[in-house]
């Protein structure tokens, strides 16, 4: 049994909100643990950039992904919520996917009824599939599952391209073909946010993006509104490479990382953030 995803699946079915901080990295993820948050979620934005230096517009593959999300779940404790874009083909290959996430120990994984290759949620110019192929692709990635305990969400892209109540139709419909959670991506207004949390009946998910074209607001106001979990997935990602644009900047100018010192880890606490002393006492277990 996978102890994340039951810990996750009793979460929602729990009072209160799933606070989900993006872990773009391994890294990240043993910092939210630390923090004490309760989930994590690698997005392919973040994965995409990290990976290949490029945007979020169907490069990755399911096996760079799978790659990938399985250091991120390895490095900490918490529940992961994987990005599995459309399941990188038909139901067919949504079954394998949905296989390989698992092994890779995730405790959720959603998919998104985009045309393939598929672009981030909250860009201009998406293509969706008609609502049934996606129906399909649900049921074949919760026929998938080895653990009932894995979470499957349904994420429909329709609301910027037919408008809202067909996105709503369409959570329902991913909703009776077996999704535990539906996510309706880059809704425009709180209204429309409390559209989706009164109309279809499922927990919902929340995606949080700064600059997005979803109003942008604190976990205790969705929370209230009715929201099961919040994505605040890319914003840790900006504020890493505007700090790492910055320090190249600082070094190129002035010759010296002198200036960055105060927004730094010294050598000792980053050797602490990532586990020496774990490797140094295995060490001296094994001698």
């Amino acid at each position: 049994m996978n102890t994340r995803a039951r810990a996750l699946r009793e979460a929602l079915e729990s009072p209160g909100m799933v606070l989900a901080v993006g872990a773009f990295d391994a890294l990240s993820a043993r910092i939210a643990e630390k923090l004490g948050f309760r989930a994590v979620i690698t997005g392919g934005y973040t994965t995409s950039a990290s990976l290949l230096g490029r945007p979020d517009w169907g490069l990755l593959t399911q096996t760079e992904m799978v790659r990938h999300i399985g250091y991120v779940a390895e490095a900490c404790s918490l529940p992961l919520i994987a990005d599995a874009d459309t399941g990188y083909g038909n139901p067919i290959n949504v079954r394998r996917t949905v296989r390989e996430f698992e092994k890779a120990g995730v405790a959720a994984v959603f998919l998104e009824d985009q045309v393939h290759p598929k672009r981030c949620g909250h860009m201009e110019g998406k293509q969706v599939i008609p609502a049934e192929e996606h129906a399909q692709k649900i049921r074949a990635a919760v026929d998938a599952r080895t653990d009932d305990d894995l979470v499957i969400i349904a994420r429909t892209d329709a609301r910027s391209v037919y408008g809202l109540d067909e996105a709503i139709r369409r959570a329902q419909l991913y909703r009776e073909a077996g999704a535990d959670v539906t996510f309706v991506e880059a809704p425009m207004s709180i209204d429309e946010l409390s559209r989706i949390v009164k109309e279809v009946d499922a927990p919902q998910v929340a995606n949080m993006i700064e600059g997005g074209k979803t109003p942008f607001l604190n976990a205790d106001e969705l929370e209230k509104m009715g929201f099961k979990i919040a994505f605040y997935t890319l914003g840790v990602y900006y504020a890493v490479a505007k700090t790492v644009y910055d320090f190249m900047s600082c070094l190129k100018s002035t010759g010296t990382t002198e200036g960055f010192a105060d927004r730094m880890f010294s050598f000792r606490e980053f050797n602490e953030l990532v586990g020496l002393d774990e490797m140094q006492e295995l060490q001296r277990k094994y001698r």
